[in-house]
């Protein structure tokens, strides 16, 4: 039996694609299973670290909170975010779920995006930051997310997906101003982040959906063309913190795979198994020992339409391919959607206990 190490350990160990002591656990949810899942440990709705406990995760997240002016007017029915962005709440039979909408740059020039509102990296608390990472000083804390350095997806929530894969073709400068002026505003809150965190924040995070299920969203061209510089300055920041770094990505994606290695990258996301060339084994074979893996496990799958067994036999299948050598890390493709049954959740996490371990 290996020594046990702390959640922090156990996390940079994997990302150096060593081998801890079990497989590092992660969670995201939707808010309907989310609710389903402390009613079953019998938590609060509110005691969110509570069922993180619960489940064994090893990471924690931290970030500064906006607290400059209001940018944007309010909207009938919608929720406006500081960048802009509309959402309209839709229900479904299992929950519900934020859609993006009315995309107001869809026809902006280059002049109307100069003009558009954005928040200053000036009006963040970083105050924030210290205290968050004494709190959770035993796991491994990240800053970003999915969203960090994202840029077909973010600027599509505003402008409309279609628009942007032109912008990114045409080089149309009305769409790179839109990007360009929101990355300098994140990768400047990113380095006050990382700055007033002293050297408590372990790893980034960022993000980009490159693929279909079956296809590269964009050629690799392009994406070196507009992408990758981009993306570069956000993984040089966090290597002059020595900071690893996790790229989010979703769909058929491992074809940028050979870049994201040459540029620093550590690990990637969400690895979506029902994906071309994005099977665990697949992976494992092309960018294992090079790469760290996050993910694996579909919420497109026995999660969420299997029964409990086979749940169980899906987190150990992948846990067998993956964890030779080190270098993964168990968790939902994505977030936990609300028609997981609960006692499927509840087997994924009890498997990768019983079965994670080295």
């Amino acid at each position: 039996m290996k020594r046990r190490m702390s959640s922090k350990e156990r996390v940079l160990t994997t990302l150096a694609r060593q081998e801890p002591d079990r497989v590092p656990i992660n969670y995201s949810a939707n808010p309907g299973i989310d609710r389903r899942l402390k009613a079953h440990f019998g938590l609060d709705e509110k005691e969110s670290e509570g069922l993180r406990q619960a489940l064994g995760m090893d990471f924690r997240g931290v970030g500064a909170p906006y607290v400059g002016p209001k940018l944007h007017p309010d909207v009938l029915g919608r929720n406006v975010d500081i960048w802009g962005i509309h959402t309209r709440w839709i229900e479904h039979e299992s929950g519900g779920y934020w859609d993006f909408c009315d995309f107001p740059l869809r026809d902006a020039d280059e002049e109307q995006v100069e003009a558009w509102p954005m928040p200053s990296p000036d009006d963040f608390d970083y105050r924030r930051v210290p205290e968050v990472c004494a709190r959770y000083e035993k796991f491994a804390i990240s800053c970003g997310g999915a969203g960090l350095g994202d840029i077909i997806n973010s600027a599509g929530m505003i402008r409309t997906m279609e628009q942007v894969l032109v912008d990114l073709i045409t080089d149309n400068p009305a769409g790179l101003r839109y990007v360009d002026r929101r990355l300098g505003v994140l990768l400047e809150v990113t380095r006050r982040t990382i700055e007033a965190a002293k050297g408590k924040i372990d790893l980034m995070w960022m993000g980009e959906d490159l693929g279909s299920q079956i296809n590269p969203l964009i050629s690799l061209a392009l994406y070196r063309k507009h992408i990758r510089p981009r993306h570069q300055k956000f993984v040089d920041l966090a290597k002059a913190y020595d900071l690893p770094v996790i790229i989010h990505t979703c769909g058929s994606s491992s074809w940028a795979y050979e870049d994201f290695i040459e540029m620093g990258f550590d690990a990637v996301d969400t690895l979506q198994p029902e994906a071309k060339n994005m099977s665990p084994r697949y992976l494992k074979e092309h960018f294992g020992g090079r790469l760290a893996f996050h993910g694996c496990i579909s919420t497109a799958g026995p999660v969420a339409y299997g029964t409990v067994e086979e749940v169980v036999a899906n987190v150990r299948e992948t846990l067998e391919i993956m964890m030779p050598g080190g270098g993964y890390c168990l968790a939902p493709t994505h977030q936990l959607q609300d028609n997981s049954p609960t006692e499927n959740v509840v087997a994924m996490y009890d498997a990768a206990h019983r079965y994670g371990r080295y």
